[in-house]
């Protein structure tokens, strides 16, 4: 659906309320630009704006799709594709949410396709319609207008992952066990951030090359200046994660090596108790023979307690040198 549609001219927005995507494709020929904001098109509303404003079917078609990677494609016409990938903290379930903006840059108009709940540019298009200066760069200053909101937008979900990892690294490095699955997918979330962040250093260096010996090249520097911190804060992020990760199963190895040491600790004492009613059960099955020796010679309370005593003491003194023996060894 169309969110917004505006002519401007001379740095200013020359009406107020809707138009039709016909209307604005007819004001690009009365000087200034258009700016046509879609949300979630359908291919219809595509395909009437690529007949409208001469767009590429290979662009429409990009638009309609979401991708990894920010990337920009020049097109017949002198028309540019900008593709940016946005993001977005959910505090309530947090989580990173993306999105995606799809920008056509042509010499007098700019169509920007959103896709997602993450790619809001309400406040790009205010922010520029407040500097007629910058307006008047024509569609390289909602260019410039756009890209800002989108790296502004990345530092408040740089904060926010930092203090998630910062959670999960005191959880680790107390000795505690982290949940394994929560650094998986915040690893996931930094990589996923990652690939919309990195990528757009090499597209805002594109189009700093195509605004030089322009007001704007100061604007689309700092754009870039705070683009290179964010990468960096979200490289680190990356590697401490893999470190966390790492000192997380280090954390499950040595659990793991004290429940082994305490199971062999039971089992060593299970076979000294074993081993202490041995004899018992020596004695035991001695008497308990049926032949015919034994029925003859213990007939009496000396045989039995002798024969019961030493069957007892020579086991229990010979476990005793045992067990001597192997505490000095």
């Amino acid at each position: 659906m169309i969110v917004d549609c505006a002519h401007y001219k001379d740095g200013r927005r020359q009406h107020v309320g809707a138009m039709s995507v016909e209307e604005a494709a007819a004001c690009c020929r009365q000087g200034g630009f258009v700016w046509l904001g879609l949300y979630e098109p359908t291919p219809e509303e595509l395909s009437q704006a690529s007949e409208s404003f001469g767009l590429h079917e290979l662009a429409v078609e990009d638009a309609q799709t979401f991708h990894l990677r920010p990337k920009v494609e020049p097109y017949e016409g002198d028309i540019r594709l900008v593709i940016l990938r946005t993001a977005r903290y959910d505090d309530a379930r947090e989580e990173v949410d993306f999105g995606e903006v799809s920008v056509f840059v042509g010499p007098a108009f700019v169509i920007t396709v959103r896709q997602g709940a993450a790619s809001e540019l309400h406040g790009a298009r205010s922010r520029l319609e407040q500097r007629p200066e910058l307006l008047e760069n024509g569609t390289n200053g909602v260019l410039w207008a756009i890209l800002d909101q989108v790296v502004d937008s990345y530092g408040p979900v740089v904060a926010e992952l930092e203090r998630d990892i910062e959670q999960v690294e005191r959880t680790v490095f107390a000795g505690a066990v982290a949940p394994t699955e929560r650094i998986y997918f915040l690893r996931r979330e930094v990589t996923d951030f990652y690939r919309a962040v990195h990528p757009l250093l090499a597209v805002l260096a594109t189009i700093e090359r195509g605004a030089r010996n322009t007001d704007l090249l100061p604007y689309f520097r700092d754009v870039h200046d705070h683009l290179v911190l964010v990468n960096e804060e979200v490289a680190a992020q990356r590697d401490l994660l893999a470190t966390v990760l790492e000192a997380n199963m280090a954390v499950i190895s040595v659990e793991q090596t004290k429940v082994s040491v305490r199971q062999n600790a039971t089992i060593e004492q299970l076979t000294i108790l074993s081993t202490v009613f041995l004899p018992l059960t020596f004695v035991t099955g001695f008497f308990g023979q049926n032949f015919g020796w034994l029925v003859d010679h213990v007939g009496g309370r000396g045989a039995f307690f002798g024969l019961g005593l030493g069957g007892l003491a020579i086991p229990c003194v010979a476990l005793l040198i045992w067990f001597r023996r192997r505490r000095t060894g």
